[in-house]
């Protein structure tokens, strides 16, 4: 045990100290674009609107945090790993090394899950200037460490298969980008047609806005959409093995 904690670290190593050194400048810049979808959402087209028995403002913060989480994981697990292996190949040493699969895979997700955690705070402590969270529950914490190990596998499984940057920009322009918008971050589920409500819970980002808004505010929290989360969690964990043995090839 202690000596594949000692693996996971000594992977995680180099891009704990490039986030240590580079902090400031990247939690301002994943902050840019949270901030304005508050601004733009929250105080521009909601104003004065009401969801669910709650202002817009305090019903999008949790829907812009997990969105924060998604795509703060997925591209520093998933980025980082793809410009590493394709272009300056230094992921090749990493397969080369001692290390075990487990090792390489939880070492290469933590730095997204850690930096997904780190965002999600900062942009947490911006939104209470905005509006304060009526009850935040234990399972907020919780849904967004799941939400942000969810993205984290899924970035990696991508940078892993993804054999050009083509690929990788592809992936995010026909998945990452519509599960921003499409998975109930901006707008409750209920206000649209049942059918497209079915498909949108394909999305683990819908889970995951579900999980944390609720635990948020105050209502009922959803185990159902929790479960499912901790499911895709799994799938995607059991894929990152796969992909890891295909990129070995």
């Amino acid at each position: 045990m202690l000596e594949t904690l000692r693996d996971i670290y000594a992977v995680v190593w180099v891009d704990l100290k490039y986030l240590s050194r580079n902090l400031a400048k990247t939690l301002a810049l994943t902050l840019i674009a949270p901030v304005l979808y508050l601004l733009a959402f929250g105080y521009g087209l909601g104003r004065g609107a009401n969801i669910e028995g709650f202002s817009y403002i305090e019903f999008v913060i949790p829907g812009i945090l997990a969105l924060t989480a998604m795509t703060t994981a997925f591209n520093t697990s998933g980025l980082k790993l793809h410009v590493d292996r394709l272009f300056y190949k230094c992921f090749d040493e990493t397969l080369m090394s001692p290390v075990s699969a487990f090792s390489i895979i939880m070492g290469k997700t933590l730095i997204g899950v850690l930096r997904g955690l780190l965002s999600s705070a900062a942009l947490l402590l911006a939104c209470l200037v905005f509006s304060p969270l009526p009850a935040v529950s234990l399972m907020f914490p919780l849904s967004l460490v799941l939400t942000c190990f969810v993205f984290s596998f899924l970035g990696v499984i991508v940078a892993l298969l993804a054999k050009t940057h083509q690929d990788m920009t592809l992936f995010m322009s026909l998945v990452i980008l519509p599960m921003s918008f499409l998975s109930g971050t901006f707008f409750s589920l209920s206000q649209i047609p049942e059918a497209l409500s079915i498909v949108l819970s394909l999305s683990p980002l819908t889970h995951a806005c579900l999980c944390l808004r609720a635990s948020a505010l105050g209502q009922a929290f959803p185990w159902f959409s929790f479960l499912i989360l901790t499911v895709f969690g799994v799938v995607f964990f059991i894929l990152c093995f796969a992909a890891l043995k295909r990129s070995r090839k």
